[in-house]
């Protein structure tokens, strides 16, 4: 954030805004993309035409500083490389004043609804709740656990399913915490957010504070950190990271009859987890798909 003093201190200036609009299943890559340069962070918002139809669109704002041309330029190819696995459109450039682009900033982030009951609200956003519903307060910036990817949406929807009040649950890979703060709002009495990232560990504390989860901790560490065993496990991670925790350990964090929930696993990776599944004696009780992407949900015996 010293850049962004630094530019404010030297008086009004404009901003490099980059767009790119893209499918949901690509937009956290392309914001992962974006946030290496953009020191304001990074917006996910839907597309004019529909938030599920036609995809969303991800921006972010540049100082025009002295090495502005040059971050364009860098972030054209990082986006050039992205598009040889899965199909990227260019990104767009226009300038904004300073007096425009905080405005613009916060009026394009729009409140999002996940399943029956989860509200996911940018905190400057006026919202009204309806009695049933659970809403989470998150700002721009944190381009993951947005609610906006598929593998994120899956495991909300079993969440708000499976959560039960005085159960614990065990989020490993927490990112911004959005999944652990979700359990802790359906009822959860124990909520414990783990993830190797310092970022991410400082990330999902602050949304602990901001959404008043006072029975919620987030803890840097691995799977070894963790002691004793939970009702629910989730864990939205990559395929290959699953199998290595289900090999070291992970089935004993899961209390007898509880369940797991694994997703992040692209739907021709799903045999190897399940097979990794079944060695440690979990019980596959439900496959659950959306796009590309794949949740197992499994039983401990």
């Amino acid at each position: 954030m010293q850049l962004k003093h630094e530019l404010l201190n030297k008086g009004k200036m404009d901003w490099l805004e980059v767009s790119v609009q893209i499918d949901n299943e690509s937009a956290e890559a392309v914001a992962e993309i974006l946030s290496r340069y953009a020191h304001q962070g990074v917006a996910i918002e839907a597309s004019p035409e529909g938030w599920n139809e036609s995809g969303v669109i991800v921006r972010a704002y540049l100082p025009t500083n002295e090495q502005m041309w040059h971050t364009k330029q860098r972030i054209q190819e990082a986006l050039g490389h992205l598009n040889q696995i899965r199909p990227v459109p260019p990104p767009s450039f226009r300038t904004v004043a300073e007096a425009d682009w905080t405005e613009l900033w916060k009026e394009r982030l729009t409140v999002l609804h996940v399943g029956q009951r989860i509200v996911i609200q940018p905190s400057w956003k006026s919202y009204e709740p309806q009695p049933h519903e659970v809403v989470i307060q998150l700002d721009p910036g944190m381009a993951f656990g947005t609610g906006l990817h598929p593998t994120t949406q899956l495991c909300l929807l079993a969440l708000e399913e499976m959560v039960a009040p005085g159960m614990s649950v065990l989020d490993m890979g927490a990112g911004s915490g959005i999944l652990a703060i979700a359990a802790a709002k359906l009822g959860a009495a124990e909520v414990l957010a783990v993830d190797n990232d310092p970022v991410a560990v400082k990330t999902a504390r602050e949304n602990f504070q901001v959404n008043h989860v006072e029975n919620g901790t987030a803890l840097l560490g691995s799977l070894d950190d963790v002691m004793g065993d939970y009702d629910l496990v989730i864990v939205n991670i990559l395929s290959h990271v699953i199998i290595d925790m289900l090999n070291n350990g992970l089935a004993t964090r899961i209390r007898p009859r509880g369940k797991l929930v694994t997703t992040g696993i692209i739907a021709e990776q799903a045999d190897d987890v399940i097979e990794t599944m079944k060695q440690q004696t979990l019980m596959l009780v439900e496959q659950r798909y959306m796009e590309d992407w794949v949740s197992l949900i499994a039983r401990r015996e």
